[in-house]
């Protein structure tokens, strides 16, 4: 008798629901943009900078990356690892070695 009540209970709650009440939310996809500000500024030169240059470019201005903490060698070897990885980052894997020892020396010339 109680489960013929509960299950009566039930039903009659379904049916109180109201049906497609978020039905009348629409959701609206409005485009933006974002003004990025304009770097030419390259990496400076030495061993690997045309490397940097040629991969790290395309995500980053080179102030960005100069400013960044001098880091050792493992730190960077992970950065440069998390870019090609987690964000995807067009990097040519025979220009990792040359980006990292590259990025380790501005850390030592700061």
């Amino acid at each position: 008798m109680l489960r013929q009540a509960l299950l009566t209970a039930l039903i009659a709650a379904a049916a109180l629901v109201p049906r497609g009440a978020h039905a009348e939310e629409k959701l609206v996809l409005k485009s933006v943009t974002a003004d990025l500000p304009f770097g030419d500024r390259m990496f400076p030169d030495g061993p690997g900078s045309e490397a940097v240059n040629n991969n790290c470019l395309a995500c980053h201005s080179a102030g960005t990356v100069l400013t960044q903490p001098a880091l050792s060698k493992e730190q960077w070897q992970h950065q440069v690892e998390k870019m090609r990885t987690a964000y995807k980052a067009p990097i040519d894997p025979k220009d990792v070695n040359a980006i990292v020892d590259y990025l380790v020396g501005l850390g030592k010339a700061k």
